[in-house]
């Protein structure tokens, strides 16, 4: 109906141009599409070139609503991705807040780790330290008691054999004393 509706149209400025002929009162336009006409002949030519002038409109016309629903199609399409680009942002710095707490978080536990570290090992250091001083003292009480220890008491180790132990096969490098 709107093919028809425009063909009409387009006929109809065609035979109007045709039987007006170019005035003095044209615009540039008009004088183009004006000039177009002029030395041509009313005849059968002019009737087989106004039928085509006539197709090509209506291909033209075509084309341009095609063109005008793809645009829509387009707009559609790019507004959704515009929301969907709006979510994800939100999504993204929500993530990157998460994301920087949680660092913040592993920082505090690594600290506290390597803090509890270093008191392990220091309290092994102090038992260790405190073991020492209970042998030592109950080498004292033993030897205040008058029995024979093998074990020195100025600073040697617990589990070094000591001058007096029953000999053991020494290493390269080391004498039996």
């Amino acid at each position: 109906m709107q093919i028809r509706r425009a063909t009409m149209m387009a006929i109809a400025t065609l035979a109007a141009a045709m039987i007006q002929g170019c005035g003095g009162l044209l615009s540039s336009r008009e004088e183009v599409s004006a000039k177009r006409f002029e030395g041509r002949q009313a005849g059968p030519e002019a009737s087989s070139e106004a039928v085509n002038l006539t197709e090509r409109y209506t291909q033209l016309v075509e084309t341009a609503a095609a063109l005008k629903q793809e645009n829509q199609g387009l707009a559609e399409e790019n507004s959704r991705l515009k929301r969907q680009i709006e979510t994800l942002e939100v999504q993204l710095k929500q993530a990157q807040a998460e994301l920087t707490e949680a660092n913040g978080l592993l920082l505090e536990m690594l600290g506290e780790l390597n803090n509890w570290k270093s008191d392990i090992l220091g309290f092994r250091n102090e038992m260790r330290q405190a073991a020492k001083s209970q042998l030592e003292a109950l080498l004292k009480i033993l030897e205040t008691l008058g029995a024979e220890t093998s074990l020195p008491s100025s600073g040697a180790e617990p589990n070094q054999p000591q001058p007096g132990d029953t000999p053991s096969p020494a290493p390269s490098g080391q004498q039996r004393q």
